[in-house]
C-alpha cells in the first residue's frame, strides 16, 4: 500500500521516540482536520447568512458575526492582522470577534498589488470610509426604530449603542433593517483618537494557524486528481529549445507526460521563460524525470551577457556625461572652482529575493473556466495574465489567493501562474507547478546591476557647494517596454529627485543600461542602491573634512523645512504616487529620526567607549528610517554586527507589534544584501543555484539586539514593509570605516573587505 504524506503532515506528526534517538510520525487519517485539502480549508465556512453587505469588505449576518474581507495579500507582514482591525474600529465591531476572509482577485475591491508598501499608507482612509458607511446605516435603523435622533447614537461592541436611554441594539438585529436602507456615497469618520486599537500591538491573527500547521500556503493546496510539474528552463532569458530526447524521463515511474512551452518574445513582461515540463503524479518524480532529460539549448541574444564585464560598462558610463535629470545652479561650474573635490564610485549587484517559499500555483480548467489558487502578491494581475494566455475572458479566470511565505516583490509578477494555467489545459487535469529552490535562484527577476559616482565640491571652510550623481542602471521598464536603458523618474524619485540637498549647485545624470536579464521589484526596489551611495558618500566628506558624520548628514540635508512641487528640480519627483502637498519632503522629520537614533545608540560618547558605530538615514514609501549599526570582530577576528538601532517616523501606524517586527527583519534582509547577497552571470546564465552560493544572513551573524524607536504621529502613514531595508548596508559599511578605517564601495562585503 502506498500512503502519500505531506511535508505538512509529516511535520505535525514528527515527534521523539521514547529512547530519544529516533524521530516517528504518524499518517493523518482522512476526515482529520490538518489533513483535509487546503483548497477546501480556504473556503469561508458559511456559519451564518450575510443579511447586511453595504460593500465588498464587510458582512454582517443575523447571528451579529461580521466578516471582513482582507483583499490585500498576506505574506508575514500582518496585513491580516491589522487592516480587519482598522475596519472593526471604525465600525464599532470586537475585533475579537471578527472573522477574516481572503479575498479572490477581483477589480470590485480596487487595487490589490500588495506591493510598494501601500496597504496601510493607501487604504487608511477609503477602508475608514468603507466602515464608516455601514457604521451610519446601522445606526439609521436603530434611530428609526427608537425614534430619536441618529446624531446621539454610537457604536461598540458589535452593538449601536444610545447614551441617553442605555438601550443598545446588537449589529444582528439591525442587519436586515439596515440592508434595506440606501448605501450613502461618504460618510463622517470618526475622531482618530476613538479608534482604540489603532497604533497597539495587535495580536497576530493566523498565528495558531501558523504553527499547527493549519495555515494554507501555495505547496499545500490538493486538488482530486491533481498533477505536479516541473519545469527545465532555458539557462538564458530569451533562449529556447534546441534538441529534446525525452525518453529516458519518460520512464520514471509517475511521470505522466512532457510538454514544451511556447518561447517568449522581447520584452519579458511576466512571459513564462518557457521550456520543458515534466508532469507527474508527484513532486519527486516530476523533479527526476526532469533530471533524466537530455537536452540542449540555443542561448539566443543574451549568451554574452557577462556580469564582471558588464559593471566596467556600467562604470564607464558613469565616468561620462549623461542624460540630464536634475539640475540646479552650475555643479560641473563650482566644481571646477572648489577648493577641494571629493569624488567615489560604488557598485551593486544583481540581487535575488530567495522568499522562504518559492513560486507555486495550483490550476483547474473547466470547458472554458480556470481556477487558481496560488501564492501571489497581484491577484488581478494573474487573473489578467492567465486569460490572456488561455484565450479566456477575464470574468471566467478566479483566482484564489494563498498565504506566502515572503514575497519581496517576486511574487507581483505572475509568470508561474500563467504556467500553472497552460500545463493545466495541456494535461486536462489539474496541475500544481512547483518552483524549486535552484529554479527560483536561476530563473528568477532581479534587482537591477548598477554603478553609481558622485563628486562633490568643498569650499575652503569644507562646505559642500556642488554635488554631482551619475547613475547606470537597468530599468525594470525594459522589462515591460522594449529599448528603454535609462532609468526611469519613478526609480530616480527613490532617494535621488527627493533627496534633499542643502547645496547650492546640483546636478543629476543617467547613463545607458541595456538589460539582458529580467529585472523586477526587490524590497524597496532602487532605494537599495541609492542609500547605499547616498549615504556612504556623506559618510565620507565627514571623513575628508574630519567632521562628526552626523554633523555631516545634518549639514548636507541642510535646516528644516518641506520640499513641495514648487521646488527646483522636482518637477518629474514621483513621490510614490502620493501628493506633495499632503505628503511633503520634511527635512524636520529626517531630524527627528536622526535625533532619535543616535540618542537610542549612544552616539556622542562611542568613541570614548572604542564602539564603531555607523549611522545613515532614509525616506523611502513616505517613511523616514534611520539606522545606526555597532560593528566589532568577532572571535576569530571576523567583522560582525553587534547591535543595530532603527528610528522610524511612519506617521499613523496601526499595529506596532508587525511595524516592529518588519523593522527588524528588514534589518536583516538588509545584511544579506550587505554581507552576501550577489546573483552574476556568465554567458547569459546565472551562476548560482542555491543558498549555498546564495548566502542569506543566518542566525550567528544577526545582531543580538535590534532596537526599534517608533515616533508616535497622527499623521498620515508611510509605508513600514520596504523603508526599512535601504539603509541596513550604509550603516553596516559606515561602521566597518570606523573600525577599520577601510572604505567598502562594493557590495557584498565577502567581495570587498574580509
Amino acid at each position: 500500500m502506498t500512503i502519500e504524506v505531506t511535508r505538512r503532515g509529516f511535520l505535525a506528526g514528527l515527534g521523539t521516540a521514547t529512547a530519544g534517538l529516533a524521530l516517528g510520525w504518524r499518517v493523518l487519517e482522512a476526515g482529520s482536520a490538518a489533513a483535509a485539502p487546503a483548497a477546501a480549508r480556504l473556503a469561508p465556512t458559511p456559519t451564518q447568512m450575510a443579511v447586511f453587505a453595504p460593500n465588498p469588505f464587510i458582512q454582517i449576518g443575523s447571528d451579529g458575526l461580521v466578516t471582513i474581507v482582507c483583499h490585500r495579500s498576506e505574506m508575514g507582514q500582518g496585513i491580516r492582522s491589522s487592516l480587519p482591525v482598522l475596519l472593526a474600529d471604525e465600525l464599532g465591531a470586537d475585533p475579537r470577534k471578527i472573522r477574516v476572509v481572503q479575498g479572490d482577485g477581483d477589480e470590485k475591491y480596487g487595487d490589490q498589488n500588495t506591493d510598494g508598501s501601500t496597504s496601510i499608507r493607501n487604504f487608511f482612509e477609503p477602508m475608514r470610509q468603507v466602515a464608516a458607511v455601514a457604521r451610519t446605516m446601522l445606526i439609521t435603523a436603530a434611530a428609526t426604530r427608537w425614534r430619536v435622533p441618529a446624531a446621539r447614537l454610537t457604536t461598540h461592541d458589535d452593538a449601536v449603542h444610545d447614551p441617553a436611554t442605555g438601550k443598545a441594539l446588537g449589529f444582528g438585529a439591525l442587519a436586515t433593517a439596515a440592508a434595506a436602507l440606501p448605501v450613502p456615497k461618504a460618510a463622517a469618520l470618526r475622531p482618530q483618537h476613538e479608534l482604540t486599537h489603532v497604533g497597539t500591538a495587535l495580536p497576530l491573527y493566523d498565528g495558531v494557524d501558523y504553527v499547527t500547521g493549519r495555515a494554507a500556503y501555495g505547496a499545500d493546496i490538493r486538488l482530486p486528481g491533481m498533477l505536479t510539474a516541473v519545469i527545465a528552463r532555458p539557462p538564458v532569458v530569451f533562449g529556447k529549445l534546441a534538441t529534446l530526447d525525452d525518453r529516458r524521463a519518460l520512464q520514471v515511474r509517475g511521470v505522466r507526460k512532457i510538454v514544451a512551452l511556447p518561447v517568449p518574445v522581447p520584452p519579458a513582461g511576466a512571459q513564462p521563460l518557457g521550456g520543458v515540463a515534466v508532469i507527474a503524479d508527484h513532486t519527486y518524480a516530476a523533479m527526476r524525470g526532469r533530471a533524466a532529460l537530455d537536452v540542449t539549448w540555443d542561448a539566443g541574444a543574451n549568451a554574452g551577457y557577462d556580469s564582471r564585464s558588464y559593471t566596467d560598462q556600467l562604470l564607464a558610463a558613469v565616468r561620462a556625461p549623461g542624460e540630464l535629470v536634475r539640475q540646479v545652479g552650475d555643479a560641473e561650474r563650482a566644481l571646477a572652482g572648489a577648493a577641494r573635490i571629493v569624488e567615489a564610485e560604488y557598485v551593486v549587484p544583481h540581487l535575488t529575493h530567495a522568499p522562504m517559499e518559492p513560486p507555486v500555483a495550483v490550476a483547474r480548467i473547466d470547458g472554458d473556466r480556470c481556477e487558481v489558487w496560488t501564492c501571489t502578491q497581484d491577484p488581478q494581475d494573474a487573473q489578467d495574465a492567465v486569460a490572456k494566455a488561455l484565450g479566456f475572458p477575464k470574468a471566467q479566470v478566479t483566482i484564489h489567493v494563498t498565504f506566502l511565505g515572503g514575497g519581496f516583490g517576486r511574487k507581483s509578477i505572475p509568470d508561474y501562474v500563467v504556467e500553472a494555467a497552460l500545463l493545466a489545459r495541456a494535461a486536462g487535469a489539474p496541475v500544481r507547478v512547483q518552483w524549486t529552490r535552484d529554479d527560483e535562484i536561476r530563473h528568477g527577476y532581479y534587482h537591477t546591476h548598477s554603478a553609481q559616482a558622485l563628486a562633490a565640491g568643498l569650499d575652503a571652510a569644507g562646505n559642500v557647494v556642488a554635488w554631482r550623481h551619475r547613475l547606470a542602471y537597468p530599468s525594470i521598464s525594459a522589462t515591460f517596454t522594449p529599448d528603454k536603458q535609462h532609468p526611469s523618474a519613478g526609480e530616480l524619485g527613490q532617494g535621488v529627485l527627493d533627496l534633499p540637498l542643502a547645496i547650492p549647485n546640483v546636478l543629476v545624470q543617467t547613463g545607458a543600461a541595456p538589460q539582458h536579464i529580467r529585472i523586477g521589484w526587490m524590497r524597496s526596489v532602487n532605494n537599495v542602491q541609492q542609500a547605499f551611495a547616498v549615504q556612504s558618500f556623506i559618510a565620507e566628506l565627514a571623513a575628508a573634512t574630519r567632521r562628526d558624520p552626523r554633523d555631516m548628514l545634518m549639514a548636507v540635508l541642510g535646516p528644516a523645512r518641506t520640499i513641495t512641487p514648487a521646488d527646483q528640480g522636482l518637477d518629474k519627483l514621483g513621490n510614490y504616487g502620493a501628493s506633495l502637498d499632503k505628503h511633503p519632503i520634511d527635512v524636520a522629520r529626517f531630524h527627528r529620526v536622526i535625533g532619535k537614533v543616535t540618542e537610542a545608540a549612544g552616539w556622542d560618547g562611542a568613541r570614548r567607549s572604542g564602539r564603531a558605530l555607523g549611522l545613515a538615514v532614509h525616506r523611502s514609501f513616505l517613511s523616514y528610517i534611520a539606522v545606526v549599526a555597532q560593528v566589532g570582530r568577532g572571535p576569530r577576528g571576523e567583522l560582525r554586527v553587534e547591535q543595530a538601532w532603527i528610528a522610524a517616523d511612519a506617521g499613523t501606524i496601526i499595529n506596532t507589534d508587525r511595524v516592529r517586527s518588519q523593522l527588524e527583519g528588514a534589518f536583516v534582509f538588509g545584511m544579506t544584501s550587505a554581507l552576501h547577497g550577489a546573483i552574476t552571470i556568465q554567458r547569459g546564465a546565472v551562476e548560482q543555484t542555491n543558498f549555498r552560493d546564495y548566502p542569506l544572513t543566518r542566525i550567528g551573524e544577526a545582531p543580538r539586539r535590534i532596537h526599534v524607536e517608533l515616533i508616535a504621529s497622527d499623521g498620515p502613514p508611510g509605508g513600514i514593509g520596504e523603508p526599512g531595508v535601504p539603509p541596513v548596508a550604509p550603516a553596516i559599511f559606515n561602521a566597518i570605516h570606523a573600525l577599520t578605517g577601510e572604505r567598502v564601495r562594493t557590495l557584498p562585503l565577502t567581495r570587498a573587505v574580509r
